[in-house]
């Protein structure tokens, strides 16, 4: 923000903070009571500030974005263990090998979507992952491929990690919140890939599934790649016959193999935009 867009008459905060670390050291200032609350780390790690901290986690990536201009995402989920072709001879697994072939669909997926994405005035169908490796770097690496962007939302792990080296990073962001990463997600969100993956890759799955089912969140393309996997871990026609869900649930997601049919699925969505009113077998 410059001086000539400030809202207000009074001193920027920045500038007090930087103030406020050019001064004497004496025990009083080397007092942590001493240092600006907004400025204080271990103030602001503190339990009784949970409240703050998830409303900064909600507001810093915002911000970021609405900057950056991006007005809509395509959300790639998809296993970290997946290798890249090139690598498939070091998998752990036999199936994971096998399941290489779709970081080469991720990349292309991601490529297609940049490249339409960037026809436009503003910044669409911008590609976000979580960040990491797997199916994650293989989007990242197909919008670099068509010299786009693309947005990491990564979140600090117990073991040691970092983002791809794919990612933008003007638009890579770190969480402490799943949450927050969560909700950004899907706050521009105007399709859903799912590859093979995990137990993360079915969380995300399912809570956007049971978002569209219950009318939460407008329905979008939500296309799972890969028939074989998803119907061989799922038994998706055993929730149907047990009444747990109904048949029309089964309708807000497809199969797909390909980058070019999921490009297809997306154009030829029908229930796209809308929302459910009533949630049916209720």
């Amino acid at each position: 923000m410059t001086e000539q867009s400030r809202a207000h008459p009074f001193r920027d905060s920045s500038e007090d903070r930087r103030a406020s670390h050019d001064i004497p050291d004496t025990p009083q200032t080397r007092s942590p009571t001493y240092a600006l609350a907004f400025d204080d780390p271990e103030f602001l790690a503190r339990e009784e500030l949970r409240p703050v901290r998830l409303q900064l986690e909600l507001l810093k990536p915002e911000l970021v974005m609405n900057e950056a201009g991006i007005k809509s995402t395509v959300v790639m989920f998809g296993g970290a263990r997946i290798p890249a072709p090139a690598n498939k001879d070091k998998a752990r697994t036999d199936t994971l090998r096998d399941l290489s072939k779709y970081y080469d669909q991720a990349r292309e997926f991601a490529r297609l979507l940049t490249i339409e994405g960037l026809k436009t005035p503003e910044l669409e169908k911008v590609v976000v992952t979580g960040g990491g490796p797997g199916v994650m770097e293989a989007g990242s690496r197909g919008a670099a491929d068509a010299g786009g962007v693309s947005i990491g939302l990564n979140i600090v792990l117990p073991h040691e990690q970092a983002p791809n080296e794919y990612v933008t990073p003007e638009l890579c962001f770190n969480f402490h919140y799943f949450a927050i990463r969560k909700m950004h997600f899907l706050m521009r969100a105007e399709a859903i890939a799912v590859f093979p993956g995990g137990f993360g890759t079915l969380d995300e799955l399912f809570e956007s599934l049971t978002l569209i089912q219950t009318g939460r969140m407008k329905q979008i393309p939500i296309l799972l790649f890969g028939r074989e996997f998803w119907e061989r871990i799922i038994d998706w026609k055993a929730l149907e016959d047990a009444g747990t869900i109904s048949p029309d649930d089964l309708k807000l997601f497809r199969f797909v193999d390909t980058a070019e049919e999921a490009i297809e699925a997306m154009e030829n969505w029908d229930e796209k935009g809308q929302k459910r009113r009533v949630i049916p077998g209720r």
